[in-house]
């Protein structure tokens, strides 16, 4: 190559990378949410978009539902390497599903580059309040203890087979050496109207859909499944102090399609760490009980192989299948 061409790609290459993408930006960024709207994935994606239009301009939220969140994360995975559309990883998409269905559209450790972990929401260990104070059940220990002395007689709920609070429940039986029935509802939703009734004993529901009905006094909160007793619920402790090293949060993030260019994630990440970082984030997302986790994008990778790791293992062990 002579001296003229090189001068010439130089020039071209200090263009590119002084925008956004590493090219002009001649559209807005799609940010696609894998799950309906209206529930805290999308609520959080919608409110990060807000705080980036500065520094990244335009981004649109793009809603697709279905499979347990594999079509919008295949959607994600099969785009254009470009920065142009990025999208929600999440507990059941990125560590759960890859175990739980028998054939993927997509490859959880392959297809994606992380950009930056966005929340983390602890899961909390509920029972009906009125049942708790029938059964004499004030802890952890309580409900441990009534289920050893009554074999066979202890159930629990969750949103379905391969669920947060399914793979949680099954984690929580292993741990404390008790049986428990599991019986699985078509959505979180209605698995915790189960408990309100009295249909089951006990939930591992996310704190986000659970603190209603515990600040109601509905719901006795008897335990929280993060590794640290959660600010966002003072006095109740983690099971990790009953069971070490038991942690098994609710989380989510963004991510790319594998092979988008390390400046254009660098870019990516910087805006949106910001926006995590920023007390209005903060503040917002204290009332859906989710707590901002800016992340570097190894960081959030890493993260992902070793919540992949973990779930393979309880996912096996529940015997969970999907199609």
């Amino acid at each position: 190559m002579n001296r003229r061409n090189l001068i010439l790609s130089a020039a071209a290459l200090g263009a590119a990378l002084a925008t956004p993408f590493g090219h002009a930006q001649d559209g807005p960024i799609r940010l696609v949410v894998p799950y309906a709207p209206g529930g805290p994935l999308d609520v959080t994606a919608r409110a990060l978009a807000e705080r980036v239009r500065d520094s990244l301009g335009v981004v649109i939220v793009d809603n697709k539902a279905g499979a347990g969140g594999n079509i919008g994360a295949d959607l994600i995975a099969k785009s254009a390497p470009d920065g142009f559309t990025i999208g929600i990883a999440a507990t059941a998409t990125h560590a759960v599903n890859p175990w739980l269905y028998s054939r993927m559209a997509y490859d959880a450790a392959k297809d994606f580059a992380g950009i930056t972990q966005m929340v983390r929401v602890p899961n909390v260990l509920v029972v009906n309040a009125a049942r708790a104070e029938q059964l004499k059940i004030n802890n952890v220990q309580d409900l441990i203890a009534y289920a050893r002395a009554n074999p066979g007689k202890l159930n629990y709920g969750s949103g379905g087979n391969g669920s947060a609070g399914h793979l949680a429940g099954e984690m929580f039986k292993q741990k404390a050496g008790i049986f428990a029935l599991h019986i699985p509802y078509r959505g979180a939703s209605p698995a915790q109207l189960a408990l309100l009734a009295g249909e089951v004993d006990f939930n591992i529901d996310n704190l986000a859909a659970a603190a209603p009905n515990i600040r109601a006094g509905k719901l006795k909160a008897l335990a929280v499944t993060s590794l640290q007793a959660s600010p966002m619920l003072p006095g109740v402790p983690p099971l990790s102090q009953t069971f070490k090293g038991f942690a098994i949060d609710t989380w989510w993030g963004l991510v790319a399609p594998a092979g988008t260019p390390k400046p254009v994630i660098a870019r990516l990440n910087k805006a949106f760490t910001d926006a995590l970082r920023a007390p209005e984030t903060k503040t917002r997302f204290e009332a859906l009980m989710a707590e901002p986790v800016p992340t570097t994008p190894e960081q959030f990778d890493a993260f992902m192989a070793a919540e992949r790791a973990k779930y393979q293992h309880l996912v096996k062990a529940s015997g969970a299948k999907v199609d």
